[in-house]
């Protein structure tokens, strides 16, 4: 069987495309050209199906007929809704995830990507991590739950592989940011909740309050450079072994850094204050993209400075419908 060869007309079903790569996906498809001839794409919401559900996941996988997935819906939270509850995040991503690869299979879906998170490398590790040492060791403990059920993601890829030959692999983003972001200051993730954080204090006159000393270490990565990623994945990238989709790790930041970043595109002029009683979470994770890079060598990422700007600018802009 040969799935890597792309036979007739794609249509592509989204899960998760309502959100932060969702949007990106659907702005690069619908507002940047990156359609081809013949392709359809369908952004699904929670709303058109609960995927911890496997009736609602057939019912909406018998509905458009996809012979395309890109996987992304997930139960996430932020940093401490993860460390209190471990067990919802497990539970309800393995059923997720079950749910989309076996109806994917069982209606014969071509290719699937997949999304994993980059906190699921091994907690104790060497860097730069790449793609091999997903599964080397148990990941941080925070948020155990959802990392072990991101890596049975690539567990079960390489096993339909093995049964059934189906091409379905995985992205490994590193830290995403960008328009349509969850900019909730307790649950968001940590740029774009630092963005939030950052206009209220501006606007309430306040000091800015920032969780942990500013220290640890991050790969930023704007939402539509990974949307663009991610389209050459399906189309281009025929390896059931996952891709580390990532900046270079000379773009590196620390927290500090991006508070800088972040409190100039909003003219904040208060004072800033870290919370060293706060939990730093992991150090660093720096991830290498030297697979990315063999295969893309001239793909240009947005400079991190520009892609906050936009954001913040968005977040302005949309306040009233910004999830925060």
């Amino acid at each position: 069987m040969e799935s890597g060869v792309k036979a007739g007309p794609m249509r592509v079903l989204v899960t998760g495309g309502s959100g932060l790569v969702g949007k990106a996906i659907e702005h690069v498809v619908l507002q940047e050209g990156g359609k081809l001839e013949g392709e359809e794409w369908i952004f699904l919401s929670s709303k058109d199906a609960n995927l911890v559900d496997v009736g609602q996941t057939r019912a909406v996988f018998e509905k458009y007929r996809p012979t395309h997935v890109i996987h992304l819906a997930a139960k996430v939270g932020g940093l401490y809704q993860h460390m209190k509850e471990n067990l919802h995040f497990l539970r309800d991503n393995l059923k997720i995830n079950d749910n989309v690869l076996h109806t994917s299979h069982e209606m014969g879906v071509t290719k699937v990507v997949s999304c994993l998170s980059s906190c699921m490398f091994p907690d104790k590790t060497t860097y730069p991590i790449d793609e091999t040492m997903i599964h080397n060791g148990p990941p941080h403990d925070s948020n155990f739950g959802y990392s072990r059920a991101k890596r049975m993601i690539d567990v079960q890829n390489r096993a339909y592989f093995q049964m059934y030959g189906r091409h379905y692999t995985a992205v490994i983003p590193t830290n995403v940011f960008g328009p349509h972001d969850n900019f909730s200051i307790e649950n968001g993730h940590v740029l774009s909740a630092l963005i939030n954080k950052t206009y209220e204090a501006k606007e309430e006159g306040t000091t800015l309050n920032v969780c942990g000393s500013g220290a640890p270490r991050r790969q930023f990565m704007y939402s539509l450079d990974l949307g663009r990623l991610m389209i050459w994945v399906l189309r281009e990238y025929e390896e059931i072994d996952p891709i580390i989709l990532s900046v270079d790790e000379e773009d590196e930041v620390s927290i500090k850094e991006v508070v800088d970043m972040i409190v100039k595109a909003l003219d904040f002029k208060g004072k800033i204050h870290f919370d060293t009683t706060q939990s730093d979470g992991q150090m660093k994770k720096t991830a290498s993209n030297a697979k990315l890079r063999r295969y893309l060598p001239n793909f240009t990422f947005k400079t991190l400075e520009e892609g906050i700007k936009m954001t913040c600018d968005w977040f302005l802009a949309n306040h009233d419908i910004a999830r925060t």
